[in-house]
């Protein structure tokens, strides 16, 4: 099938819900993906941190086939071999004591806001949550409620009620927000769709004051930023979080569907059988991949990779700041970076196709970088090359330096001061 029929078949059968680029990916080898004419290109998207051991690694690939062979899917009714080790592993990783497995993040945020509405269900009145301005949870109605940005929830409105936005970071707003009505407190560790933007350890720390005092559930949402992505396994515990409930999905089972709540022990005794539940989530497929996926990250040292190359990489999104105007300010940490623009972003991505390079755009100006943990110090110099270019004529093409008061035909600068770094 060519790309144009591929185009015209979605065209025609598909609900119009994605906006892609004009790229139909074959396959995928390492941090590498290659297009129907077997064109090369290095990704730096990693299928929105879901393929963090990249493309095909040998041993997932290994175990797939293992275990399809054997079970693919076993309904809850029954025990199967792998789930209790992987709710075991992610406890022992978390230092939570409970997991239920869902099929996707959006479904864990679900079961978590159930869990958190349970835990309060005997005081009546005491089922408000209070979220974050920027954040995104997912597109269920539920996990929509909690999203606090407008363009995704206004297209659906009316939603769940009992829902107070703050601005993340702004303890006096958390102050007046959270009170006796207020059953749980949630936050991601970092935004990732909000633009890469980090709650501090002090506002953590508030968070959690914040709860214990008005007898509320703290759900830290991880889906993104969670299992390695920031240099260790919970991005929360760089920054001495204390959470009840954590959400994590994305990259567990390298690339099938899987997500998980993990919660408190005293949480455990507000749900019985019959509350909660999944046809898909935790089954034998998922489970052993998920296992094979922590096996890999400890046997190949990739979480201090993450850190020394994550390191490498905001260095040299540093250097783009320092010497365009247009780039605005970095963030982030591991492989979960951000480089903010001041013009939209959209048409480096585009163009970004054209130099062979995979790239991302949030917030219409933020470049988030998303790649897989396997990739390299050289791999960061080739996909900077292709930015440092699109930056270049990005800055030409709108005379954007003489904007910033800066002579024509100087579309770079030099003044170190402008950079950013968190």
């Amino acid at each position: 099938m060519t790309f144009d029929e591929l185009v015209e078949l979605e065209r025609r059968y598909l609900l119009p819900t994605y906006s892609r680029y004009p790229l139909a990916i074959a396959r995928g080898k390492g941090v590498y993906v290659y297009d129907l004419d077997g064109r090369r290109y290095l990704d730096l998207v990693g299928g929105l941190g879901v393929n963090a051991l990249g493309h095909a690694h040998p041993r997932i690939v290994r175990v797939l086939r293992q275990q399809a062979a054997r079970a693919v899917h076993v309904s809850n009714l029954y025990y199967h071999e792998y789930q209790g080790l992987l709710a075991q592993k992610l406890c022992e990783l978390s230092g939570l004591q409970r997991v239920f497995f869902a099929n996707s993040g959006t479904e864990a945020i679900e079961g978590a806001l159930k869990l958190a509405r349970a835990v309060s269900h005997h005081q009546p009145g005491k089922c408000d949550v209070v979220a974050l301005a920027g954040s995104f949870h997912g597109r269920t109605f539920g996990a929509l409620s909690l999203t606090g940005q407008q363009k995704y929830r206004g297209p659906f409105e009316p939603l769940l009620p009992g829902v107070t936005f703050i601005p993340i970071n702004d303890a006096e707003a958390l102050r007046s927000a959270v009170n006796d009505s207020t059953c749980a407190i949630i936050l991601e560790t970092i935004q990732g769709e909000g633009g890469i933007r980090e709650a501090t350890p002090q506002f953590l720390r508030q968070a959690r004051d914040a709860a214990d005092r008005h007898g509320a559930v703290l759900i830290l949402d991880e889906i993104q930023c969670g299992l390695g992505r920031t240099g260790s396994y919970f991005a929360y515990q760089q920054m001495d979080g204390r959470p009840d409930i954590v959400v994590v999905a994305k990259p567990i089972a390298a690339g099938l569907p899987l997500g998980a709540v993990l919660a408190r022990e005293e949480l455990a005794s507000a749900i019985s059988p019959g509350q909660h539940g999944t046809t898909f989530g935790g089954g034998p497929l998922a489970c052993r991949v998920a296992l094979e996926y922590f096996r890999v990250l400890e046997d190949e040292g990739l979480l201090e990779r993450v850190r020394r190359v994550g390191e490498y990489l905001q260095h040299g999104l540093q250097e783009l700041v320092v010497k365009f105007a247009v780039a605005e300010q970095t963030r982030g940490r591991g492989f979960m970076q951000a480089l903010q623009l001041a013009l939209p972003a959209r048409s480096l991505v585009e163009k970004g196709l054209e130099e062979g390079v995979l790239l991302n755009v949030t917030q219409e100006k933020v470049l988030r970088f998303l790649p897989a943990f396997l990739l390299e110090e050289k791999h960061v110099d080739r996909g900077l090359r292709v930015v440092r270019k699109l930056l270049r004529d990005l800055q030409k093409g709108n005379r954007f330096s003489q904007k910033m008061g800066e002579p024509e035909g100087s579309p770079e600068r030099s003044d170190r001061g402008d950079t950013q770094p968190t």
